[in-house]
């Protein structure tokens, strides 16, 4: 059974961070319905004064933070010791776990182009040790399509292996599309399935996506991805809805109000920081 198009949820502009210009896309309001995507952040400006204030050391508890750049250059800092940087179509791919302090920096570039997830943590998961683990190029294998490519950035795509997630399974394509071509996308039938129109517009199974948009798919075996009448660059997502509860403060995801109110009595008590963890860099 053909994936439809079963909700839209366009982006607005926002400002996070020290003042960083983004377009929101996902949140509170979404998270139930594009479960384990908690929230999505789409960044695209040619004018560095958008985001070169970047977002300063800042707490993380309970998720799953994957900032995927495709142009432009983003460097990360942390309190397990970590510092790195990645850049023109590379991923970051941060574990916060039990709870991780980290920076990011968004230096001036001709182009800043693309997104941050928040992945939720299963609750048996959420006070894993924190880790870092960054996706470089090397690693990241590029499929050529009959017109485009698609870059597996985690997970597998039919025979190809990416970065595997340690929690959630997660397929996260980039899928680039010339012209009026298409892709059929086989998919787990269980799995919770979304795209995002980086830029340009697509049609999903038939229905019309605008750029900056995310679409939750309904339930399926395949999904055909078709662009319209210029080029599109869209993100697949696939992975399984945790149908948990959801007690969400700010930075920290935990399942009830009495573990967020702990949270943030160890953030006041400076007991946050409980584990520690070397760079994990494989």
């Amino acid at each position: 059974m053909e994936r439809k198009v079963k909700r839209q949820v366009k982006g607005f502009r926002t400002k996070d961070g020290a003042g960083v210009n983004l377009v929101r896309v996902l949140g509170h309001e979404t998270m139930e319905e594009y479960d384990p995507i908690l929230m999505l952040d789409s960044f695209d400006s040619i004018n560095p004064d958008d985001y070169t204030a970047g977002f300063p050391m800042h707490p993380h508890r309970g998720i799953e933070t994957i900032s995927y750049v495709y142009r432009g250059q983003m460097v990360h800092k942390d309190s397990l010791g970590n510092e790195d940087s990645i850049s023109d179509g590379e991923v970051q791919w941060m574990t916060a776990g039990s709870g991780i302090q980290h920076e990011e920096k968004l230096p001036a570039s001709e182009r800043m182009l693309g997104v941050q997830l928040w992945l939720n943590l299963p609750s048996k998961d959420k006070m894993t040790a924190p880790a870092y683990h960054s996706i470089k190029n090397a690693e990241i294998e590029e499929v050529d399509l009959e017109n485009g490519k698609l870059r597996l950035l985690a997970g597998k795509y039919k025979e190809k292996k990416g970065y595997m997630s340690g929690y959630l399974p997660l397929d996260y394509y980039d899928i680039h599309l010339d012209p009026k071509a298409s892709i059929l996308i086989d998919t787990d039938p269980n799995r919770s399935v979304m795209i995002f129109t980086l830029s340009g517009e697509v049609f999903a199974g038939g229905e019309l996506v605008k750029e900056k948009t995310a679409a939750k798919l309904t339930l399926g075996d395949r999904v055909k991805i078709e662009s319209a009448e210029e080029n599109a660059q869209v993100l697949f997502i696939s992975s399984t809805s945790l149908e948990e509860p959801i007690a969400w403060g700010g930075p920290i995801v935990m399942n009830t109000k009495a573990e967020l109110q702990k949270a943030f009595e160890d953030l006041n008590q400076g007991t946050f920081l409980q584990k520690k963890m070397s760079y994990d860099n494989k």
